[in-house]
């Protein structure tokens, strides 16, 4: 269904459409636009510096993997064959330890030369104090064996990534500037120029203008064409020391889950916070006002009952002022139309509080659980008090629906756009809050509008 509303109201100040930054921007560019090269990038790719330091990279990766693998199955070897008796143990745990620490020199040329940065795995949690008990954590450790997999696999990878590089970088180069060293063969190797074929009775050379342009030519095309095989091929690298020298899939879900919890704990502070600062500076102010009020009002009673009928009179506007923002106070808790009727009567609500005519529109058959649905609701609560206060936006749209296991929010507007998540600003704290239940936030709104601000939150069927 969809809902015109445009009503006055004011809802608090969360968001940050201020800061009119453009996204996207080169980070240090002083005129917030992407540098814009001359060249196209398959023309400068073999003299950027990245593609020189791919191929230094694939060049260290030959003599860097021949000792890892070495050592790895040498180590592995004598302590497997030493497990007959209490020397095999150290041994392999030595060997363990060893390769992580050949890992942490792994990740760090890949960081340097690939850019690629790689967080340290877990580390170690030995269950006791002493030598064995670091030797059985070592032993026991999923990251330790993959350190030691990476070492034996990446020795045949790295061959092949050496000799596939080298071929095209050495050949491309060389046929590339062949008019310019044209000249050696005939001066000191006794022949007419390159040997393109030969045998008993027949030799041809590249010698004459067109065949020697044509050898550039061809080079050319290889000396393009090495810097992405190359980086096709620290694209296996990539994934290698992603996937065996990272931390595990599981350790990483359990480090995002200490955080998600922190958030969480955080933001359940700060709302308490807040509730009691509002509690404490309006509601209860107002009420300790009313009581002063109408015990005046009992004292004049019998002396002006004129007068006292005026204070009361006072007290319950007081009152019905108090009542006002406890309700607006409760409702920024958890309102009872969200409860009662769901997510398409209590966004109509918000909406209805809007400065400027918003549509709304929820397409879900069955509703959310309750927590998903609260997180929805303060959603765009938010977002639309942003379109309120900064904006300027003449019309609003709030769109809900659901696409397979995902619940989709969508608040868009036609103001002067310019709203940034990052920094400090109220759609960061938003961001985090839907990342702490595996949401995700995406803001749409370059300079000059219009903004279009998406959240995603995982569906979870209600009770």
């Amino acid at each position: 269904m969809a809902t015109q509303y445009g009503q006055y109201g004011d809802y608090g100040d969360y968001g940050s459409y201020g800061d009119r930054s453009r996204q996207g921007e080169v980070p240090g560019a002083g005129s917030g636009e992407r540098r814009r090269h001359r060249l196209p990038a398959a023309l400068r790719a073999p003299v950027e510096a990245r593609a020189w330091r791919e191929f230094a990279y694939v060049l260290l990766s030959l003599p860097i993997s021949i000792v890892l693998f070495t050592f790895a199955v040498t180590m592995l070897s004598v302590g497997a064959g030493l497990l007959v008796t209490f020397l095999g143990v150290p041994v392999l745990a030595a060997g363990l330890a060893a390769c992580r620490g050949f890992g942490s020199v792994e990740r760090a040329r890949a960081r340097g030369l690939l850019g690629l940065d790689v967080a340290t795995p877990e580390p170690l949690r030995p269950r006791g104090k002493g030598a064995m008990s670091w030797m059985g954590a070592v032993l026991r450790s999923g990251t330790s064996w993959r350190h030691v997999l990476y070492a034996v696999l990446h020795l045949p990878w790295a061959v092949f990534s050496f000799s596939v590089a080298i071929t095209f970088w050495v050949y491309g180069w060389a046929t590339l500037t062949y008019p310019l060293w044209f000249w050696l063969f005939p001066l000191y190797g006794g022949q007419g120029g390159l040997q393109l074929y030969g045998d008993d009775g027949h030799r041809v050379y590249l010698d004459n203008p067109f065949e020697i342009t044509v050898t550039a030519l061809v080079g050319l095309l290889f000396t393009l064409a090495t810097p992405w095989i190359v980086r096709a091929l620290t694209t296996v690298d990539r994934v290698m020391v992603h996937g065996l020298l990272g931390p595990s899939r599981l350790a990483s879900r359990v480090v995002e889950l200490e955080s998600d919890r922190g958030v969480v704990v955080d933001t359940a502070a700060a709302d308490l916070r807040r509730i009691e600062r509002d509690l404490h500076d309006g509601a209860q102010a107002r009420l300790v006002a009313l009581a002063m009020d109408l015990g005046l009002a009992k004292e004049k009673l019998r002396e002006d009952p004129r007068e006292a009928a005026r204070m009361v009179d006072e007290a319950h506007g007081e009152v019905k002022t108090a009542l006002q923002e406890l309700r607006d106070l409760a409702r920024g808790i958890h309102p009872a139309v969200l409860t009662d009727r769901g997510l398409d009567a209590a966004l109509s609500s918000v909406a209805s509080r809007c400065t400027v005519p918003v549509q709304v529109e929820v397409d879900l058959v069955e509703r959310p659980a309750a927590a998903i649905e609260g997180i929805a609701y303060f959603t765009v609560s938010e977002l639309l008090q942003n379109v309120s206060k900064h904006s300027g936006a003449r019309s609003a749209a709030v769109d809900v629906w659901r696409v397979d296991e995902r619940l989709m929010v969508q608040v868009s507007d036609d103001g002067v756009g310019g709203a940034d998540a990052s920094g400090g600003s109220g759609l960061a704290g938003l961001a985090g809050r839907l990342d702490a239940v595996d949401g995700i936030l995406v803001v749409d709104s370059p300079a000059g509008g219009p903004t279009r601000v998406t959240a995603e939150l995982p569906w979870r069927r209600g009770q």
